[in-house]
């Protein structure tokens, strides 16, 4: 049953996304471009700006608000559609999308599943998806974010993937030791390329199989909230 907390959270939290996606990114761009920037720089930070204040603080949100997974999926897919469609009519949104991927698209999409199956397999608590996909909003855009620092561009860094770890690895501590080897595990598969998969998949991907193998044959190594 979903109710009017709920659906009242969806529709403010909804709003916020896309508020952050198509008015607050959208001016810190034209900020680093008169500022001197270049405009793949300037893309890429509102990239990981937009992983912290959608993807990051919504996932924060999810364990105080809902009671399923309904209605968090239900957003995901919607905003999976609402940026795909722009590389679909090719009409970028150009301060943060660019033609090459679609790796926002697979944030949504992946943002949505983790969460559901955490809450499915652990049987009710949120925080064993929530987790990495905090891995993948936060950590990852902390690993960007020291990149594009140091090289202007995007490009692998153990120094970024060592930034990731300072905060994946304490956060992984809200499920136990198995959430804090699943933040080392996602700091370190996060600077190896595979292919067509990209890290929005690859991070909270695998540090969510690592959570799950500890439910099921360590489970001492793990911390359950409900």
């Amino acid at each position: 049953m979903i109710s009017a907390k709920e659906l009242v959270a969806t529709i403010v939290l909804l709003s916020w996304v896309i508020f952050v996606v198509s008015y607050v990114t959208k001016r810190l761009y034209e900020i680093m471009r008169r500022r001197g920037l270049k405009h793949n720089v300037a893309v890429y930070y509102n990239r990981k700006i937009i992983h912290i204040l959608a993807g990051g603080l919504c996932a924060i949100i999810v364990p105080f608000i809902y009671d399923t997974p309904i209605l968090p999926s239900v957003m995901a897919m919607l905003l999976s559609v609402f940026t795909y469609i722009p590389h679909r009519t090719k009409r970028l949104m150009y301060w943060f999308q660019t033609e090459e991927n679609t790796y926002e698209v697979s944030f949504c999409i992946m943002w949505g599943i983790i969460i559901t199956m955490g809450w499915l397999i652990s049987g009710g608590d949120f925080w064993f998806g929530v987790v990495p996909i905090l891995f993948m909003s936060i950590g990852d855009a902390i690993t960007g974010v020291v990149r594009n620092k140091l090289y202007k561009r995007r490009n692998k860094s153990w120094w970024g993937n060592l930034a990731m770890a300072i905060f994946s690895i304490p956060t992984g501590g809200i499920l136990g030791t198995a959430g804090m080897i699943a933040g080392a595990i996602a700091s370190i598969i996060e600077h190896f390329e595979f292919g067509p998969v990209d890290d929005n998949v690859m991070v909270p991907l695998a540090s969510f199989i690592t959570i799950v193998l500890a439910k099921y044959y360590a489970p001492w190594l793990l911390i359950m909230r409900i």
